[in-house]
């Protein structure tokens, strides 16, 4: 692997800096926080303006087709600044899905608007108490006519007021992995929305279907097939999400770093006491590891090769990288470092949070156990199947 990054990717992270520089100020994320819609205007027209919210979609289809490292790159930078939006729910999840689903073609105007942010298409998928495995998806979809009948209830569905349209993961067979994605308007009638208060005091909702009629039309990809497409995005989704967590890390440690030498105690800055520099020593060297297993992870998959193993390590690493950076952060900084007043709070409540989103560390350590038992030719049921 090949650690130096090319002149297109250094412009790319230079683009993404300078635009989170500007429009996603903490004044921003703070203004988000609790917000019904979560979408801030300025940050979202400038993402529309630069192409990246269509960095992993590809040029047929109106976006830029960029690699997995790439996007890689501009993810750091939107963890730096705690970037609030649903690009990654909308032009990372959602188009992922939809092209691994193999219904490029069929939803072709759909991922070109997409990619322009002209339309925001949010993912939903995770029900109460049902886990991250397809058993846990109990939200059913039956034929009448020409449509699909939806019942069930998702939680943890992100920006659901910002979108235009749901992709549902709904059961439609039997088998743990009957499963189907299906594209619902935001305002079709029978959808009931509950926003949710969370650790990180972002935008997210539970959503309850009633008798929601959805057009055959409507289905992405083959019926009971959506598991695998929706898995498979998910391994590429998680790296972007690690991504996140070391830039989320990094800056924290910057924050920190710069309080130890403001800040006096005893008649000598904080960081001049042993004990504390070697906090922010070790945390350095945990930051660097991450950054580099992401890459790592990118880069495999960019590569062809087998990451069943590197994607979930990345974002195991990473996550708890962010959580334990920014839980030693709250220290150095003392019982200011948890008042709102002070930034570094916003980071370790995003921190903890993206722990739990998506695969939880629990989940991913079943996952990389299973492919580290499998590698010595022996195998074992997986745990986390609900």
């Amino acid at each position: 692997m090949d650690l130096k990054f090319t002149d297109e990717q250094n412009m790319l992270r230079d683009m993404a800096r300078n635009l989170c520089t500007d429009h996603s100020t903490v004044a921003v994320v703070r203004k988000m926080e609790n917000d019904p819609i979560g979408v801030p205007a300025e940050l979202w027209a400038q993402m529309q303006q630069t192409g990246l919210l269509g960095i992993r979609i590809s040029e047929a289809h109106g976006g830029m087709g960029m690699s997995l490292l790439d996007a890689a790159v501009v993810f750091d930078e939107f963890g730096r600044h705690l970037a609030p939006g649903p690009y990654f729910e909308s032009s990372i999840m959602s188009a992922g899905a939809i092209v691994h689903a193999g219904a490029g073609s069929a939803h072709a105007e759909l991922l070109a608007a997409i990619a322009k942010g002209e339309q925001i298409v949010v993912p939903a998928w995770l029900e109460p108490e049902g886990g991250y495995g397809p058993a846990g998806v109990q939200a059913k979809a039956r034929r009448s006519g020409k449509a699909y009948v939806l019942d069930g209830v998702k939680r943890h569905v992100f920006y659901a007021k910002a979108a235009h349209k749901l992709l549902v993961l709904a059961r439609t067979g039997k088998a743990d992995d009957a499963l189907t994605l299906l594209l619902v308007d935001a305002d079709a009638p029978g959808l009931h929305f509950e926003q949710q208060k969370t650790m990180a005091s972002d935008t997210q909702y539970r959503v309850r279907f009633d008798n929601v009629r959805v057009p055959f039309a409507a289905r992405v990809g083959e019926e009971n097939r959506g598991w695998a497409a929706w898995e498979a995005t998910l391994r590429e989704g998680i790296v972007l999400l690690a991504a996140y967590a070391a830039g989320g890390a990094e800056r924290a440690l910057e924050i920190t770093v710069q309080y130890s030498k403001d800040r006096e105690q005893f008649g000598k800055p904080l960081g001049a006491f042993q004990a504390l520099a070697h906090y922010m020593a070790d945390a350095s060297a945990v930051v660097d590891g991450a950054k580099v297993l992401v890459l790592e992870a990118a880069w495999t998959h960019d590569s062809g090769r087998h990451d069943t193993r590197l994607a979930p390590m990345a974002k195991l690493f990473a996550c708890k990288a962010f959580r334990d950076v920014t839980a030693m952060a709250q220290q150095v900084h003392g019982g200011i470092g948890f008042t709102l007043d002070y930034d570094i709070q916003l980071y370790y409540r995003r921190a903890k949070q993206l722990q739990l989103n998506w695969w939880d560390g629990r989940h991913l350590e079943g996952l990389i156990a299973a492919e580290v038992l499998d590698s010595e030719g022996r195998s074992i049921p997986d745990p986390f199947t609900v």
